[in-house]
């Protein structure tokens, strides 16, 4: 038992908490979102070296075991996404002091930070699909409010938008855990496991599977509802949506993993079948979209989509490899994709505009902030040695070995895409000249943006040049999500772990 697994979504809470205490000092709310997303990435750091040097980590709340009480747990694939949360939440943090409007501030604007933050944690530890829910209400609850806070009309639009497409889902989502429960009698993950293989072969298992699987691909915006991701995400100020972007979806992405690797394995070819389908339409009607876009926020989110779809192959694929490639995918993304948006944020302050039409000149007069640019730009494309190419190497290899040629040309047509997308935006943003009616700012970008976007380009370099680490790392995640013997075990004998 370790409370360790508690921490990474304790600390958020508390710091929520402790922030809302704090309401009428905007300084002490910006330090104790520092204090408190730089403690929740400490959390996760240690939680993750106690996974990877001791196993599974395991905490019945409580004391109650499994599948009686509330169980937390933490396996490779749970610590890793708790440590890609911190660090996109830090990263966030900073960010968002010199960003941030005052009057978001004292709307709430830091609270609902770290209630999010929370809310992603928990849907990473819980093993408990009612519990999941709940934890995914609270996220959706809070990304709404901030979507909302800024009380523009596009804001409003897209948080419309964003939360009708999420409640259908969470309907759906209810519904299934209403039917699953009548079938088993349990919620949890792990006993789930244990008790669907006994049921009778004329139980409804695989209709309450793509139940799951609608309500969870609609929150990871895959193909086709996937709509309210591009309508929301550019309509909020850039740290809000860098943070949605690095996180939001994955919970979706996440939760498929988890539940059609452990609980949903009766009927793969069924099931899995449709996840590959999924994936190569969501790779492909992505890119397309990327390439119908002025808006450079709203080409990234087009651009997110079509990335969706590589972490939905991993699991369509569901062997080992395309198990590890998947896992290795979710990691580079979050870090190269928050980057991005960050960058647009930059971008933005310099020019005064998103849209391609009314950008130009950046080359030539901000040249650190071009090679800045490049580096989530070119690993997005897939451009060697970056993080992007390996992720891309490994899904593809994942498929050949798989013989999956189809979904190998998928991934080659939206790469394809995907890089003459990247080009376009480098040629109008950053190699044109500035319109003359529309002279670039001169001044400085402040300091938090650059430490920011330099640490987060430093992680994307990392893991393009030391692979060996991070591949290290989902290949023994892959092979606890192939073999979930020992999770099984640890949730439900957690004095035996």
């Amino acid at each position: 038992m370790s409370l360790l697994v508690a921490l990474p979504f304790l600390i958020p809470m508390t710091a929520g908490a402790v922030s809302l205490m704090a309401w009428s000092s905007r300084s002490a709310q910006r330090w104790i979102a520092l204090v408190g997303t730089g403690g929740q990435l400490l959390a996760a750091i240690y939680l993750l070296m106690a996974v990877w040097s001791d196993g599974i980590q395991v905490l019945p709340v409580g004391g109650w075991p499994a599948p009686y009480g509330i169980t937390l747990a933490a396996d490779l694939l749970s610590a890793l996404m708790v440590l890609m949360t911190g660090i996109t939440g830090f990263a966030t943090a900073l960010y968002s002091l010199p960003t941030i409007a005052v009057r978001m501030e004292r709307s709430g604007y830091y609270p609902l930070m770290h209630l999010l933050l929370a809310g992603v944690s928990g849907v990473f530890l819980t093993t408990d699909l009612f519990n999941l829910y709940v934890w995914f209400e609270i996220l959706l609850l809070a990304s709404f409010a901030l979507l909302a806070m800024g009380q523009e009309r596009a804001q409003m639009a897209g948080a419309l938008k964003y939360v009708v497409l999420n409640l259908f889902s969470s309907a759906m989502f209810l519904t299934a855990l209403g039917l699953l429960y009548g079938l088993a009698g349990t919620l949890n993950m792990a006993d789930l496991a244990v008790k669907l293989p006994a049921l009778s072969k004329d139980a409804p298992v695989t209709l309450v599977a793509m139940l799951f699987m609608i309500a969870f691909s609609i929150k990871a915006a895959a193909f086709p509802l996937f709509f309210w991701l591009p309508a929301s995400y550019h309509t909020a100020p850039v740290a809000v949506s860098a943070l949605f972007a690095g996180l939001l979806t994955k919970v979706g992405v996440y939760s498929l993993y988890r539940t059609f690797t452990l609980v949903f394995t009766q009927d793969v070819a069924w099931t899995h079948g449709w996840l590959a389908l999924t994936a190569g339409l969501t790779m492909v009607i992505g890119a397309l979209g990327a390439m119908a876009q002025q808006d450079i926020r709203r080409t990234f989110a087009f651009l997110h989509v079509s990335q969706i779809g590589y972490m939905l192959m991993g699991l369509a694929l569901f062997t080992p490899l395309a198990l590890a490639a998947g896992v290795f995918y979710f990691a580079h993304h979050i870090v190269m994709k928050s980057n991005l948006f960050f960058l647009s944020g930059a971008i933005y302050r310099l020019s005064g505009s998103y849209r391609r039409e009314h950008l130009g000149g950046l080359w030539a007069a901000r040249p650190a902030l071009s090679l800045l640019f490049l580096v989530p730009a070119l690993s997005l494309s897939g451009i060697p040695p970056l993080s992007g190419f390996w992720g891309k190497l490994l899904v593809l290899k994942a498929g050949a070995g798989a013989e999956a040629w189809w979904l190998v040309a998928a991934v080659l047509i939206s790469s394809v895409l995907t890089l003459l997308v990247v080009m376009r935006i480098w040629g109008d943003v950053f190699w044109k000249a500035a319109p003359e009616d529309r002279p670039l700012s001169t001044a400085r970008l402040p300091v938090m943006l650059w430490i920011v976007m330099l640490g987060l380009a430093a992680g994307t370099l990392w893991i393009g040049l030391t692979v060996e680490p991070l591949w290290a790392l989902a290949e023994r995640a892959s092979a606890q999500l192939m073999d979930p013997s020992a999770y099984i075990e640890a949730v439900l004998s957690p004095e035996q772990p």
